[in-house]
């Protein structure tokens, strides 16, 4: 009894593996004069090829083919073994784990999916390092290279940010506040977070459209345009303190938030639709100043008041305006989005409240600032000049983002110069036409859920709304107050149904505060390649690559190939 091997050997030299199995004894003299006559056949054939292509002429293509053949060495009995010499040659495949196969096993699904569940991971002082190691990556598929640089130090990790491109790819929905299905994540989505994780920056949009109402309601108590419907101060008092109170309660939660999740912090400020939003608290301070009742300041407030309120809004204009400027990787037509508006109306309503403390010099320096920025703003959003492309559908409702820049602008000349003229009405008119393009469009607004950033959309409507009782007291007359009474009234409208529908979410439903998905994508796709970038049409090279001179060059080749080799034939 011996193990018998069963070759055979090609024309090329080249060796075929056929079988290895166990030979019994008495067949061992049949099999060696098999052997030698299978041996001895392709032999004569390979003879006879020979004198056969000798005489006759050798054509490229064959050529081509020849050189372009290989052999194989396969095992048809791979995996089995013979058990104890049984004779019946009864075989078992060997057992096979999926680990071997790094990547298809299933331990380290479970491991990525036990680590998911750590949410410290965006605490305070740790780093991206730490948030990237919770994460499977495979050496060789290129994904943790960088993070695996022995030329990068520790700093490096943690100044790393997510790309400004990446929120837009991984990301959907009115506040791109929406994961896409074929995206992963860096927590788990069925498991409920802590509080303060999903506690997003767009909560102080319930301040801006509760502190807007406080001026229009003092406004409308206030001027003589709306004399005749002799609306008590008391009004403007209630909403006052109520978003007075909504404003410390959401600034003490999230200073709670920046103390203990500072990672999450990082990630909403580089979130390019909610950097816009790290203007709010400033703004809604300057509001709730703005539209003081009398019986609490009486008199002119102090320019402190307008130093305090406006340093946060100098400080994030001079990095965020640096970064539109400078051309890096979030540039204004990288980023840009209606919500950029909000970053625009911070120095409009700091012109007003510089306005109102006596500082008029620094209100004209914040509206030529503020102006400038909005008309770049506005063309780059206009004509979409990053892509030429239209907003996706998910976007449509931050288009309101549009009213609130002129109207607030219109406002703030009026309160510098003290007349309402004919600048002042040239923003009014382009607010009241893109408040009129919007509305006739109510479709945009249908079908998307609701969340706490829809409150970022009142405050413009109601700023028109400020903006027409300004224009009508400067032309009093059926048409101007029926308008600003209509606007005035929609936008109240608009407020109560978000009052409500919040506090429904929050107490009833419970659902004000899901998972906020957003900060927790990774900073490149897993489980699928990048899109690569457009190729650049300036590009001469590569346009010479793709025109159709290369195409009829590669034809005239092909044909004079084939000539050759007719000639060969011949």
């Amino acid at each position: 009894m011996e193990m018998k091997e069963t070759k055979t050997t090609s024309p090329n030299g080249l060796s075929h593996f056929v079988d290895i199995h166990e030979v019994p004894e008495e067949e061992e003299d049949e099999e060696e004069d098999d052997d030698k006559h299978k041996l001895n056949k392709p032999a004569k054939a390979a003879d006879h090829k020979e004198k056969r292509l000798s005489n006759k002429p050798i054509k490229l293509h064959e050529v081509k083919r020849q050189n372009q053949s290989f052999g194989r060495q396969v095992s048809l009995e791979t995996g089995f073994s013979v058990l104890n010499g049984d004779k019946t040659r009864r075989k078992a495949a060997l057992p096979r784990s999926g680990n071997s196969f790094g990547g298809f096993g299933s331990a380290d699904r479970r491991e990525a999916e036990a680590r998911k569940g750590d949410f410290s991971i965006f605490r305070t002082k740790s780093s991206l390092v730490k948030q990237n190691s919770k994460l499977p990556f495979r050496k060789e598929s290129g994904i943790d290279s960088q993070y695996n640089d022995p030329s990068c130090g520790p700093d490096d990790f943690i100044n790393k940010s997510v790309p400004a491109g990446r929120y837009f790819a991984a990301l959907t929905g009115p506040e791109l506040d929406q994961v896409k299905d074929s995206e992963d994540i860096l927590l788990p989505k069925d498991k409920k977070w802590p509080f303060l994780l999903r506690f997003p920056i767009g909560c102080f949009g319930i301040c801006l459209g509760l502190s807007s109402q406080a001026i229009l309601w003092r406004a409308l108590a206030s001027s003589p345009a709306t004399q005749f419907l002799h609306i008590p101060l008391l009004i403007n008092l209630s909403i006052w303190l109520l978003a007075l109170s909504v404003l410390v309660a959401v600034s003490i939660t999230y200073t709670l938030k920046c103390a203990f999740y500072l990672e999450a912090v990082k990630r909403e400020y580089f979130h390019p639709v909610r950097v816009n939003f790290f203007f709010a608290p400033s703004v809604v301070c300057m509001f709730l100043a703005i539209g003081v009742p009398p019986c609490i300041a009486p008199g002119n407030l102090h320019p402190a008041v307008w130093c305090v309120f406006m340093a946060p809004i100098v400080f994030l204009d001079l990095k965020v305006y640096g970064q539109w400027l400078s051309g890096g990787k979030r540039r204004l037509c990288k980023v840009a989005n209606p919500s950029s508006h909000l970053s625009v109306v911070g120095n409009f309503v700091g012109a007003i409240l510089a306005a109102k403390v006596g500082w008029m010099e620094a209100g004209k320096f914040l509206w030529a600032i503020g102006f400038a920025h909005y008309l770049v703003v506005f063309v780059t959003l206009y004509q979409r000049l990053p892509t030429s492309e239209a907003l996706p559908k998910e976007l449509h409702p931050v288009y309101s983002m549009f009213i609130a820049t002129p109207a607030a602008a219109s406002i703030a000349w009026g309160a510098i110069y003290g007349e309402f003229d004919g600048l002042a009405r040239t923003c009014f008119f382009i607010a009241l036409f893109l408040y009129s393009s919007l509305i006739v469009r109510i479709n945009f607004f249908r079908g998307f859920r609701f969340s706490v950033a829809w409150w970022s959309y009142t405050f413009p409507m109601t700023t028109a709304s400020i903006a027409t009782i300004k224009y009508a007291e400067q032309v009093p007359c059926v048409i101007s107050k029926g308008l600003a009474l209509s606007l005035s009234l929609m936008s109240s409208t608009m407020v109560s149904v978000l009052f409500v529908s919040t506090l429904l979410h929050a107490l009833w439903w419970q659902t004000l505060f899901p998972n906020d998905l957003p900060i927790a994508i990774t900073k490149t796709r897993q489980g699928g390649r990048e899109k690569k970038p457009i190729k650049k049409a300036y590009d001469i090279r590569r346009w010479t690559k793709q025109s159709p001179l290369s195409l009829v060059s590669g034809i005239r080749k092909q044909n004079s190939a084939e000539k050759d080799g007719d000639e060969v034939d011949k």
